[in-house]
């Protein structure tokens, strides 16, 4: 479990949904997760001016249109903005948050994304490494050892589709789109050792 803690805000107008998503931070592995709901624009804005906040999750919606720039100038605020969708938001829109979630994510798919978005200090020479989360870790291992997404996902006990979702993340923050370009990037990392290769190539 990372020693440090992030201060994620949740400013959503639904009960319901903003003690949902409170609920799941809380409950998210190997991460120390202070949420604070807020249930209005001026207490959102008060929030991020007297303390350092990591992410902040916003319904577009939120005050009857939540504008990003805006709400960044206003604050000069140097936190994570993520989208919180739990209707339909045109992609216009959404390109002006650093990512978003939806309410019918699921816990891993959450985890990956707020792992993904973390500013958190790096020792020289773990740049590479710590971009991926430990879950994205072990499903390159799993690729390298040549596993299906099927059988990744039962090995994992997670949901095939949570499997291709770290795989698209994989890829996207690598920038390595194939089984053999993970195999060098998991033996270069120390993921995973060589002979553990060389025996699924035989």
């Amino acid at each position: 479990m990372s020693n440090i803690t992030l201060k994620i805000v949740v400013a959503e107008n639904s009960v319901i949904i903003r003690n949902g998503i409170t609920s799941t931070l809380k409950r998210l592995p190997d991460l120390r997760i202070q949420p604070i709901e807020v249930h209005s624009i001026e207490s959102l804005k008060e929030c991020v001016r007297m303390d350092t906040i990591n992410i902040v999750i916003v319904n577009p919606a939120f005050g009857g249109y939540f504008d990003v720039a805006k709400f960044k100038a206003d604050t000069s605020a140097t936190s994570k903005v993520v989208a919180l969708v739990s209707s339909f938001v045109d992609k216009i829109t959404l390109s002006k948050y650093d990512d978003t979630i939806s309410i019918y994510d699921d816990q891993e798919t959450l985890y990956g994304k707020i792992n993904s978005l973390q500013n958190l200090p790096k020792k020289k020479g773990e740049e590479d490494d710590e971009m991926l989360s430990s879950r994205e870790k072990e499903i390159v291992v799993c690729v390298v050892k040549g596993m299906t997404n099927k059988e990744i996902a039962d090995n994992l006990f997670i949901s095939v589709h949570t499997v291709i979702t770290h795989r698209r993340n994989i890829a996207k923050k690598l920038q390595i789109h194939s089984p053999a370009g993970l195999t060098i990037y998991a033996i270069v990392n120390n993921l995973i050792d060589i002979s553990e290769v060389k025996k699924n190539l035989i």
